[in-house]
C-alpha cells in the first residue's frame, strides 16, 4: 500500500511536528516528550490528561482545548506512550488540584500510565484515572473490567473536560467519570484491515464477502469472522449486542455516535445511522444528540462502530457545556474564543534517530567460551541482544500481526535502539549490574505499549543487586529470576496466559537448574526452554493484551512477546559461546 510518508521510523515524529505547526495558535508541545499542551487551559482546576497510541487521530492527541483536555500524551503507532512521557506531560499541566487521566483499557496503556502516576505521586501530585471500556463484545458482563475502550472515548473526554472545568475535586471528578464510563456501550465491525506505515501488508486480510465482528481500534482481529450482510441486518445485530448488555428501557435518552475506522464513507455511515434511529424509535428511546464522524481512526481500516451514551440530568449538564478544539466542538465556544497569545518558544530536545538499524559493534574479552561476564562483556552481550532484536523486526511484526496489531516488532526494535545508544555511551564502569539497569530504563522510557514496561522491567531488575565487576552464571540466573518476579507482580501473567511469561518462566527454571554447569550450558538450557515455551504458547488462549478478545481464534499462533524472549536468550547464548 502506498502511503504519503518519508521514513517509516519517523512517521510519528514528523506527523506530530506537522500537527503542532498547523495548530500552534492553540497548542504547544512539551519540550522533551511527545506531549501536546493547551495554550488555553485554566490554571485553578483538576488537570485533565488524555493519551494513547498515534494512528487514531484526532483521538487522542487532538482533543486538547477549551472544555476538553489540558494535555495529551502520544505514543507510537497503535502503542501506548511510555511512563516518562506520561509523567512529564502531566507534570507540565499540574495546577495543584491533582491530575485526572482518561485513556483506553489496554494492557500497554494501563502499565505505562500506572507507572507515570507512580512517578507523579512520588512528587506529591495527586492522581486518579478512569479507563474507557465500552466495547461490549470484547468480554462478557462479568468481566467488563477487561473490556477494550473504543469510540466511546469521545464521550469520556467530552464529559471529563466539562467536569474538570466545572471545578470539581479530583475525587468527585473521578466519580462522575466512572458513572460516564458505565453509561457508554459500543460495538464495531471491520470490512478491511489496517496497515502500519512501512509494513509490507495489512495487519489482517479478509476474504471477499467476510467481515470481522467485534473489532477493536488497533487493527487487531475481531471476536469472530462472519459473512457480510446488508447494512440494516448488520446494524440490527450490532444494536442487539448493545441491548443485550445494557438495561435500556422506554424513555431513556441517549447520545448516538457512528464512528468510521478510516476508509468508510459518510454515505455508508449515514445508512447505518438511519437504521439505528429506526431501532431506537421502535423501543421508545429518545436521541438527545448524535454524530457521524471519524474521530477514532485506525489508519485506513474499513468498517465502523456504533456507540450509545445514556444520559441522566447530571450527565446532560456536563455534556451541554461548551468545548472547542480544532477537531471537535460543542456549544458556543469558537476558535477565536479558544485562541490566546502565548509567545513562549519551546524547542524540542533532539531525539535518537530511529532509522539506525546498523549492528552495534560487539567485542568479546577473549576467544572461545566465556566462563563469566566482565563489565565490558556484559555491555557487549546486551549490545548483541539489541542487534538480534533489531535484525528480527520484520519477523516480530509478522508474528504480532497474526493475533495483535503488528506493533511489537517496531516497538521492540525501537526500544533496543535506545538501549544500544545508551550502552555505547557508557564507559569506565565498575558495576556490571548497572548496565542492565541503564538498558532497561532506556527501553522503558521510550518504547510505550505493554512491551515497554514488561521488557524494560526485565532488564532493569539487574540494578537491584549489590555492585559487581564480574557476573557468574548464578548471578545471571538471579537477574532473570528477579525479572520474572517483577513482571508477574506488575502484570499478573502466568504460564499459559499466552504472554512473554510462557517463554521467560521456563527459561528461568532452566537457569536455576543448570547454573552450576557454567554460563554456556545454563544459557543453552534457557534458550531451549524459551523456544519450547514459544511453541507451547501456540496452544494457549490469551488472557492479556490485544489478542485476549480472540478467544480460541488465537490458537495455533505463537505469542510475539514470548518470541522476543526466545531471541534474547539466543543472543546471550551466542555471545557467550563465541
Amino acid at each position: 500500500m502506498q502511503k504519503i510518508i518519508n521514513d517509516k521510523d519517523k512517521v510519528v515524529d514528523e506527523s506530530f511536528e506537522g500537527l503542532l505547526l498547523c495548530y500552534e495558535k492553540y497548542w504547544k508541545r512539551h519540550p522533551e516528550v511527545k506531549g501536546i499542551i493547551s495554550r488555553t487551559r485554566r490554571k485553578d482546576k483538576v488537570a485533565l490528561v488524555i493519551g494513547g497510541g498515534s494512528g487514531h487521530e484526532p483521538i487522542y492527541s487532538c482533543l486538547v482545548g477549551k472544555g476538553l483536555a489540558d494535555a495529551a500524551v502520544c505514543g507510537n503507532i497503535f502503542a501506548s506512550p511510555d511512563p516518562n512521557s506520561v509523567y512529564q506531560t502531566a507534570k507540565a499541566v499540574d495546577a495543584g488540584k491533582g491530575i485526572l487521566f482518561i485513556y483506553g483499557n489496554y494492557a500497554g496503556d494501563n502499565l505505562n500510565f500506572d507507572m507515570g502516576e507512580e512517578f507523579l505521586q512520588a512528587d506529591g501530585i495527586k492522581t486518579e484515572h478512569v479507563r474507557g471500556m465500552d466495547d461490549v463484545v470484547s468480554q462478557p458482563p462479568e468481566r467488563k473490567e477487561e473490556r477494550r475502550g473504543i469510540a466511546g472515548a469521545l464521550y469520556m473526554v467530552k464529559i471529563a473536560g466539562a467536569v474538570c472545568d466545572a471545578g470539581l475535586s479530583l475525587e468527585d471528578a473521578k466519580a462522575v467519570m466512572e458513572k460516564t464510563r458505565d453509561s457508554i456501550r459500543s460495538v464495531g465491525v471491520a470490512t478491511s484491515g489496517a496497515q502500519l506505515p512501512g509494513a509490507d501488508k495489512p495487519i489482517f486480510e479478509l476474504p471477499e464477502g467476510m467481515i470481522e465482528y467485534g473489532m477493536g481500534v488497533h487493527g487487531e482481529r475481531g471476536v469472530k469472522r462472519v459473512p457480510m450482510e446488508p447494512a440494516d441486518t448488520l446494524v440490527d445485530n450490532m444494536m442487539q449486542s448493545i441491548f443485550d448488555d445494557g438495561d435500556y428501557k422506554e424513555g431513556d435518552e441517549v447520545c448516538v455516535y457512528i464512528n468510521a475506522f478510516g476508509s468508510t464513507s459518510i454515505t455508508e455511515m449515514s445508512i447505518a445511522y438511519r437504521r439505528v434511529r429506526q431501532i431506537l424509535a421502535e423501543k421508545g428511546i429518545k436521541v438527545y444528540d448524535s454524530d457521524i464522524n471519524n474521530y477514532f481512526r485506525t489508519q485506513e481500516m474499513g468498517g465502523f462502530s456504533i456507540t450509545l451514551f445514556t444520559l441522566d440530568d447530571e450527565l446532560k449538564k456536563y455534556y451541554d457545556m461548551p468545548c472547542w478544539c480544532p477537531y471537535f466542538s460543542k456549544g458556543s465556544v469558537s476558535a477565536d474564543d479558544a485562541a490566546v497569545e502565548d509567545d513562549e518558544e519551546i524547542v524540542p530536545e533532539p531525539e535518537f534517530d530511529d532509522s539506525d538499524v546498523e549492528d552495534a559493534p560487539v567485542v568479546r574479552s577473549k576467544e572461545g567460551v566465556l566462563e563469566s561476564l566482565s563489565v565490558e562483556d556484559t555491555k557487549n552481550m546486551l549490545l548483541a541482544v539489541a542487534n538480534k532484536i533489531i535484525s528480527n523486526v520484520d519477523y516480530l511484526t509478522e508474528i504480532d500481526s497474526q493475533t495483535g496489531d503488528g506493533d511489537h516488532g517496531f516497538g521492540m526494535a525501537g526500544g533496543m535502539q535506545k538501549a544500544k545508544k545508551r550502552l555505547l555511551k557508557m564507559e569506565d564502569l565498575d558495576n556490571a549490574y548497572a548496565l542492565f539497569g541503564a538498558a532497561g530504563k532506556a527501553m522503558l522510557l521510550s518504547m510505550g505499549g505493554a512491551s515497554g514496561v514488561i521488557f524494560g522491567s526485565m532488564f532493569m531488575s539487574g540494578q537491584d543487586f549489590d555492585p559487581k565487576k564480574e557476573l557468574s552464571a548464578e548471578d545471571l540466573a538471579e537477574i532473570e529470576a528477579k525479572a520474572l518476579a517483577t513482571i508477574q507482580e506488575r502484570g499478573g501473567a502466568q504460564v499459559g496466559d499466552k504472554t512473554m511469561v510462557d517463554a521467560l518462566a521456563p527459561a528461568v527454571d532452566a537457569m536455576k537448574a543448570n547454573a552450576g554447569k557454567g554460563l554456556l550450558e545454563m544459557l543453552k538450557a534457557a534458550e531451549a526452554a524459551a523456544k519450547e515455551g514459544v511453541e507451547n504458547s501456540k496452544n494457549c488462549i490469551a488472557k492479556f493484551g490485544r489478542s485476549r478478545s480472540l478467544g480460541e481464534r488465537a490458537l495455533g499462533y505463537q505469542d510475539a512477546g514470548a518470541t522476543s524472549v526466545s531471541l534474547i536468550f539466543e543472543a546471550m547464548r551466542e555471545f557467550v559461546e563465541g
